[in-house]
């Protein structure tokens, strides 16, 4: 892969030659150029000029919108190459899958929501656990996202990906019922109002649905918003409440030789105590503004500050009689998290030696103060303390980037960034720790010819491992590193083909000390062993009429382990190709009325779910579509059809071994399966005012 990226890169930085020669005097390099941040209301192929790969880019509210999102976690399906599924109830965290990597619930992949960070370290399910369910879809106002380390602003949890969405300052006062088959009832109201010299914005949601499952999910979930705001995202500041709680219950992944013996159907159970209950309250801020005195006039400073309360418990039987025989091995997974941190950065253009620069430097810190049992329950009923653990972690990074224009046609971005973490565990797994890691990252970019530039990038990232496992009384014996790092590389290509189709194509290699793989037995992540990725991902839009856009993603990898190990080296739920295409219909009509509406397909390849290969999952298959009507008031009509054809594949598929009663004492390795959810309707009514 090396050679193969050296000699893409060295074939397009000859082909950008010629072009460089070409470039005329109004792109002199000798102007300082700012390069703003990527604002999510700009369209995707404005990314020209700007951007540091062919991999990062923006998703615009409208096409959030638009997209047929059967969970509030699947709006992160417009990202390119990204797929999210569920193997348990709708209120847990979903599972994410990008680039050849499992995820799980959100490792390797920071999300933010607003200025805040929602992965969350030492979790009691599972490291960089990413639950969106707080999130309210209509308040979005878009999506930035990057892939790869190469970032500098982009700490913990980002080396495969990022993802930063913002919420809307002002939403027009509206209200919305939604209905459906599977037991489904949404409402959603949200309205903004002039006060003072701002804008002062409120929402709330109420759901509740229950699911194909035998024992229905009774998924009972409420979101409120209050947010405050002046100004603009360039030169004001905003203050947000945000508070969500939800129940449910939970149909796991179950042995597919229960389903074969009769002992369940294809949507039961085996355990219908399962499930879970979720509380989230955060209060948070952000100011931007630009500086006009003083030595540090002429730059622009961005910072925001959180806090944060999560309390969570899970109930999950995943083995069932394998450990315990006679109460079974359902377990309670708890924690109650206070979460604090803030971020800072300064940035402004300079002139040094004939050439235009732009300097940014920034400062992010976090701390966690966490209590997180595992208890061994009975229906819920809990009958044996297994672990208990008091952490508390504190770190933080500091970084620098400076983009430089040396030429029309040639600019590079360099970054450096340093973060340290310490954490305290009082309990089970009792320790102090600490760990620092410096990362280079860097970037070239080069214009081939007006619309068309390549890149080609470098750099080094990370995440952190769950404390419990790297302390010396932890559950690895301290050998797991508390900053796991990734080394990354990439060379891509990002064009207007046409000046309505924009492209993509990027091929990348990506290298972890340590995998996080699924511990089925205690139903968390845990340090694992080091891996590659290489893999070849492309992109397009292609946008024919103002009302209609074509959108299509395939992402190709190789996921292997790198060290020698007997069991194999496949990394299990690693798929080789995730695909989607996307159509989007918007004002086919009259102004402000007519019909808008999105179409998904979403294709997740087939896997191997041991080292050796010897087991692999098919894959699954789904389309998705809404179509929204609205009449001249704001009166609007919509459906969403969900899995359209009714694919009978699977949503998530894991192999282990588990014992259900009568079979040996050492249990059965078998395939588990937690299916698609079936065709289902929803019919939503809403008003605008």
């Amino acid at each position: 892969m090396g050679r193969f990226i050296s000699g893409i890169t060295t074939s397009l930085l000859l082909l950008a030659c010629p072009a460089a020669l070409a470039a005329g005097p109004e792109n002199d390099a000798s102007s300082p150029t700012i390069l703003d941040d990527v604002v999510v209301t700009a369209a995707r192929r404005d990314l020209i000029g700007t951007a540091i790969t062919s991999s990062q880019g923006v998703v615009v509210k409208e096409e959030l919108d638009l997209l047929p999102a059967y969970r509030v976690g699947q709006m992160l399906e417009t990202v390119p190459g990204l797929v999210v599924t569920s193997h348990s109830g709708e209120g847990k965290a979903n599972q994410y899958l990008l680039r050849g990597f499992n995820l799980d619930h959100g490792t390797d992949m920071a999300t933010s929501v607003d200025g805040m960070p929602v992965n969350m370290r030492t979790h009691a399910h599972g490291q960089g656990y990413t639950d969106l369910n707080f999130v309210i879809p209509e308040l979005a106002s878009g999506i930035g996202y990057t892939k790869g380390p190469y970032f500098a602003a982009q700490g913990d949890f980002s080396a495969v990906g990022s993802v930063q969405m913002d919420y809307l300052d002002r939403i027009p006062n509206q209200v919305a019922l939604t209905a459906g088959t599977l037991g489904y009832q949404r409402a959603f109201a949200a309205g903004s109002a002039d006060l003072g010299a701002g804008h002062l914005m409120a929402g709330g949601e109420l759901e509740h649905y229950d699911g194909p499952w035998d024992h229905p999910d009774n998924l009972r979930k409420g979101n409120a918003v209050l947010r405050y705001s002046q100004g603009d995202r360039h030169d004001g500041f905003s203050v947000a409440a945000m508070y969500y709680r939800a129940l449910w219950n939970a149909t796991t992944d179950q042995p597919e030789r229960a389903i074969a013996q009769g002992l369940i159907g294809r949507y039961g159970t085996l355990d219908p105590t399962d499930g879970g209950q979720a509380r989230r309250m955060s209060l948070s801020g952000t100011v931007a503004m630009p500086l006009e005195k003083g030595w540090l006039a002429g730059g622009h400073v961005t910072a925001n500050a959180y806090i944060i309360n999560n309390q969570l418990t899970l109930w999950n039987d995943f083995t069932h009689f394998l450990n315990n025989p006679i109460d079974g091995d359902q377990h309670a997974q708890d924690e109650n998290r206070m979460v604090a941190g803030g971020a800072g950065s300064y940035s402004r253009p300079v002139s040094l030696l004939g050439l235009g620069h732009e300097i940014v430097i920034g400062l992010d810190a976090r701390f966690d103060d966490v209590h997180v049992d595992l208890q061994a329950t009975k229906a819920r009923i809990a009958y044996a303390l297994v672990d208990t653990d008091n952490v508390r972690e504190a770190g933080g990074g500091a970084y620098i980037q400076i983009t430089s224009h040396w030429t029309s046609w040639l600019r590079t971005v360099a970054g450096l960034r340093e973060d340290y973490l310490t954490a305290t565990d009082h309990g089970s797994n009792a320790g102090v720790v600490a760990a620092r890691l410096f990362q280079p990252k860097g970037s070239v970019v080069a214009t081939l010819w007006q619309g068309t530039e390549v890149y080609v990038s470098a750099g080094r990232g990370f995440h952190s491992d769950d404390v419990r496992g790297t302390t010396p009384k932890g559950a690895d014996g301290g050998n797991a590193p508390l900053l796991a790092k990734a080394d990354g590389e990439e060379v891509g290509l990002r064009s207007m083909l046409l000046p309505n189709l924009a492209a993509t194509l990027t091929a990348f290699q990506i290298d972890f000390v340590s995998e996080l793989t699924y511990d089925a037995d205690v139903g968390q992540t845990e340090a694992g062993r080091p891996s590659r990725r290489r893999g070849v991902e492309l992109n397009a839009t292609y946008t024919p009429f103002s009302w209609l856009e074509f959108y299509g993603s395939a992402a190709f990898s190789h996921a292997r382990y790198t060290d020698t190990d007997p069991a194999g080296n496949f990394i299990p739920d690693a798929p080789r190709l995730i695909g989607s295409l996307g159509i989007y219909l918007r004002d086919l009509g009259p102004q402000e009325t007519g019909w808008t509406g999105g179409i998904e397909y979403r294709y997740f390849g087939a896997h191997p779910l041991v080292a050796d290969n010897s087991v692999r999952a098919p894959g699954s298959q789904e389309w998705n579509l809404t179509a929204n009507y609205t009449l001249a008031g704001g009166l609007r009509f919509g459906v969403g059809l969900y899995n359209v054809f009714d694919s009978k594949d699977d949503a998530a598929d894991y192999y282990y071994t588990d014992r259900l009663k009568g079979e040996p004492a050492e249990g059965v390795g078998d395939l588990h399966l937690h299916p698609l959810e079936p065709r289902s309707v929803r019919f939503t009514i809403g008003k605008v005012f």
